[in-house]
C-alpha cells in the first residue's frame, strides 16, 4: 500500500479498520441486493426499493446520519408502522453511510498524495492483506508445527454475553484460535498399585496450550490478556481471553488445577506479532494415603 509511510500520520489503525469494516459491509449489503434480484425476498418491492435508492443516493454525510438517528427512533417507537419498510430503509441508510465514508476516507488520501507529489491509487487493496488472510495465515503459521506427544486440538468455548464501551465505533468480531490441550498418564502410587502398561489408567489433562490471534488490535499498546472465573463445578473453570476494539472476549472451559508458573517447566505467557501465547502446565497430583 501507498500510504504505507502516512501510517503514523494520516493512516493510523483506527481509520485503516474504519476503512476496511466500511467496505467489507459495502460489499456483503450489495451481494444482499443481488440474492434478492434473484428471486430472495428483501422485504419491500422492487418500485418501492427504487423510491428508497433515490431518496438516499445524492444525500450528504451529515444528511444521512440524522436519518439513520430518526430512522432508529421511528423503529423504536413500537408505533403502527410498516415495520420492514423502514427496517430495508435503515439498512441502506447505514450503506450510504458507509460508502460516504469510504469516499470520505479515499478523498483525503488523494488528496494528501496529490500536495505531497505521489502518485498512484492510494487504496490498493491487493497490496493490503484482508482481516481473513491475516487470520488464516496465521492459523496455518501455527498448525504447520503440528501436534506435540499426546496432544490434540482444543476448543471448548464458552459462550459469551457482553455489551462493549465502544460497540458504537467498533464492530466487534470474535478473534480466531489454535489451540492444544495435552494428556497423558498420571502414575502417582494410587495408579501405580492399580494400574500397569497394560492396563493404564485414564488419562487427565495435564496442560494447555492457547494462541489466540489479534492481528487487528486497535491499540498494539497494551497487550491482551486473561481471567479466571469460579464455576458451580470445583473441578472446571472458565479462562476468559481480554484484549480490546475491535475484538470480542473469548472463554474456554478448562480443568481447575493449579498452574506451574516455571518457564522451565513450560509456562509462556508472551504478545508477540498479533497472537497471544499462554502455555500453562499443571503440578503434578500426588497421592495422599
Amino acid at each position: 500500500m501507498e500510504c504505507e509511510g502516512l501510517e503514523g500520520e494520516l493512516f493510523g489503525p483506527e481509520l485503516r479498520y474504519e476503512f476496511w469494516e466500511n467496505l467489507s459491509f459495502i460489499a456483503k449489503a450489495d451481494l444482499q441486493i443481488q440474492s434478492s434480484s434473484e428471486g430472495v425476498s428483501s422485504g419491500v418491492n422492487d418500485a418501492v426499493r427504487e423510491e428508497i435508492e433515490e431518496l438516499l443516493e445524492k444525500k450528504d454525510m451529515d444528511t444521512l446520519k440524522k436519518m439513520n438517528a430518526e430512522v432508529s427512533e421511528t423503529l423504536q417507537s413500537g408505533g403502527e408502522i410498516d415495520v420492514e419498510y423502514w427496517e430495508v430503509v435503515l439498512d441502506r441508510v447505514k450503506y450510504y453511510v458507509a460508502r460516504a465514508r469510504v469516499d470520505q476516507i479515499n478523498a483525503s488520501f488523494v488528496d494528501y498524495k496529490e500536495r505531497h507529489g505521489h502518485k498512484g491509487a492510494v487504496m490498493e487493496g491487493s497490496a493490503e492483506m484482508s482481516e481473513l488472510e491475516k487470520e488464516e495465515e496465521m492459523i496455518k503459521g501455527e498448525s504447520k508445527k503440528g501436534m506435540g506427544e499426546n496432544e490434540e486440538k482444543f476448543n471448548e468455548e464458552v459462550n459469551l454475553d457482553k455489551k462493549y464501551a465502544w460497540n458504537d465505533k467498533y464492530k466487534p468480531r470474535k478473534p480466531k484460535y489454535f489451540n492444544r490441550v495435552h494428556t497423558g498418564y498420571e502414575w502417582n502410587k494410587y495408579n501405580q498399585t492399580h494400574y500397569d502398561h497394560d492396563n493404564p489408567p485414564p488419562k487427565t489433562v495435564q496442560g494447555y496450550k492457547f494462541n489466540i490471534f489479534y492481528p487487528d488490535l486497535i491499540d498494539k499498546s497494551k497487550a491482551p490478556g486473561f481471567k479466571i472465573q469460579k464455576t458451580d463445578n470445583p473441578d472446571v473453570c472458565i479462562l476468559r481471553f481480554v484484549a480490546g476494539p475491535p475484538y470480542e472476549d473469548i472463554a474456554f472451559k478448562i480443568v481447575n488445577r493449579e498452574w506451574e508458573h516455571s518457564h522451565k517447566k513450560g509456562f509462556k505467557c508472551t504478545f508477540e506479532r498479533g497472537i497471544f501465547h499462554l502455555w500453562v502446565n499443571f503440578k503434578r497430583m500426588r497421592y495422599r494415603r
